[in-house]
């Protein structure tokens, strides 16, 4: 019977495995609050990038504090900002993850918000965050908790005609786009009464932190959650341009379609168009939609409700890449980062990387080769079990199967723990992979064209698992040579 894994190769994938949890482990979101934010009894100093000093706002000043939290790191945020923050009087939260916590504080509200699809709590945590900052005032801080996840975690539509059943069609028709993240997110911005810059409206006389961890570019960072407190500078003709670009016509539901045809369709604030940036309409029921802001002229990106705000990332993917660089050199490898096929196609992707990492290698015997960003995926047809990541390896080890007896290895995991429609991280890859699923009576590139790689990964023993991380800082690829 053929081994589940190459023992040749096992020291191989241990290091890969090592880099990827160890970078993971060191991207702690308590020490990267303390190194950003410090509690002083009643004073919250903002240390500045710049050195200059910090930022001190004094609590005392504020009646009430709101905290809103949402995202696959809602827990260890809200975790941290609780155990720093003594002061409770006027506290009062909402929190919506995939991840329900440990414990649970009275202060807060709690929803289990769905994940890549919304839920019915998607949709009552965004009510639920709407209806409590109706009650923001000048005597109020409102700390917003945003990370990866959020935009399907945290949503509800503009249009209040629209139904939970029509903003999953939205949002599976964008997953099986093929479409990068940024992209995607335009038309949710547009789409959404709570992203795109209208949650910081809905908070518009209060004083705003935003506490970050981005699974998106640092360049891209209105793109997080879908920009739900940052001004949206892309307009109702970009996303339109978007549905023609990737034939989304046809694939969304009918009312969505509708929606992104209407000619009073609003702006998102922040857009300096003349277009309202709120419906304010009647609907089927006959009753005037109940809005938390209900303004009929646009919102300028100078405008005070993003001028004012505090805008900190904790965690981002540059610290996932400086950790898993750190580790690989103290292992003894050459290193080199690559991140120029962020939100490529993931052959396009691999085709790239592998070619200069064949090319590295033979400079440098022993060498890794490392990227991080996210690929895309585009969908024709009813998938397997796979996501992303495990796409990638399984590309990778289609062309790695041409170099037997080299010692080399690909692993490409998420940061959130969690690829696709599956419960692993990635999964790795070597020169044996084909001919040992081959030999378990797979066919990889069958398992390739249904995006069914997980089984394919699993049978073999070379799943990355971590199990949920609390974390999304995107996704993390290394490409390894070591000495044959």
């Amino acid at each position: 019977m053929t081994p589940v894994a190459d023992s040749v190769y096992d020291p191989l994938h241990h290091t890969a495995t090592e880099i990827f949890t160890g970078a993971l482990a060191a991207c702690n979101i308590e020490s990267a609050f303390d190194r950003r934010l410090r509690f002083d009894g009643n004073l919250l100093h903002r240390l500045l990038p710049d050195g200059s000093g910090p930022e001190t706002i004094n609590l005392a000043g504020y009646k009430r504090i709101f905290v809103i939290a949402f995202g696959k790191a809602a827990g260890p945020m809200v975790d941290v900002l609780l155990s720093r923050m003594k002061r409770r009087k006027g506290l009062r939260g909402i929190y919506c993850s995939k991840y329900p916590p440990a414990q649970r504080n009275w202060r807060f509200r709690y929803f289990e918000g769905g994940h890549p699809l919304p839920n019915e709590d998607s949709f009552a945590a965004a009510r639920a965050a709407l209806t409590l900052l109706k009650k923001a005032r000048k005597d109020t801080l409102v700390f917003f908790l945003i990370s990866g996840g959020g935009s399907a975690m945290f949503d509800l539509p503009l249009d209040p005609d629209l139904t939970l059943e029509d903003t999953i069609g939205l949002h599976r028709a964008l997953l099986n786009s093929g479409a990068p993240i940024n992209e995607m997110n335009t038309l949710r911005k547009h789409f959404s009464a709570v992203k795109g810059g209208r949650l910081a409206l809905a908070a518009e006389e209060a004083t705003q932190i935003s506490l970050l961890v981005p699974d998106v570019p640092l360049r891209s960072l209105d793109a997080l959650s879908s920009g739900p407190t940052s001004p949206d500078h892309s307009t109702v003709d970009d996303a339109r341009a978007i549905i023609t670009k990737y034939n989304l016509a046809d694939k969304l539901p009918p009312a969505v379609r509708a929606f992104f045809e209407r000619t009073d369709l609003p702006e998102s604030p922040g857009n300096k168009s003349t277009r309202p940036i709120l419906f304010s309409k009647t609907n089927r029921r006959g009753a005037t939609q109940s809005r938390d802001i209900t303004k009929a002229t646009s919102l300028a990106a100078e405008s005070p409700v993003f001028r004012n705000a505090i805008y900190e990332v904790l965690l981002s993917s540059h610290d996932l890449i400086e950790n898993a660089r750190s580790l690989a050199q103290q292992a003894g490898y050459f290193v080199a980062v690559d991140n120029s096929c962020d939100d490529w196609d993931y052959a396009d992707a691999a085709r790239y990387l592998l070619e200069r990492f064949h090319s590295m290698r033979a400079v440098h015997p022993r060498f890794c080769l490392i990227s991080v960003g996210e690929v895309t995926v585009t969908i024709d047809r009813t998938p397997g079990a796979g996501g992303r990541n495990q796409q990638f390896a399984l590309a990778c080890a289609l062309d790695l199967a041409a170099h037997p007896g080299r010692m080399l290895s690909v692993l490409s995991a998420g940061s959130d723990g969690i690829d696709g429609n599956t419960q692993n991280a990635g999964a790795i890859a070597d020169p044996t992979t084909v001919d040992r699923a081959r030999a378990f009576g797979f066919d990889p590139e069958k398992s390739l064209r249904n995006f069914d790689a997980c089984p394919l990964f699993t049978a073999l023993g070379d799943s990355v698992v971590t199990g949920p991380t609390g974390l999304n800082i995107r996704d993390l690829r290394l490409l390894i040579a070591d000495k044959s």
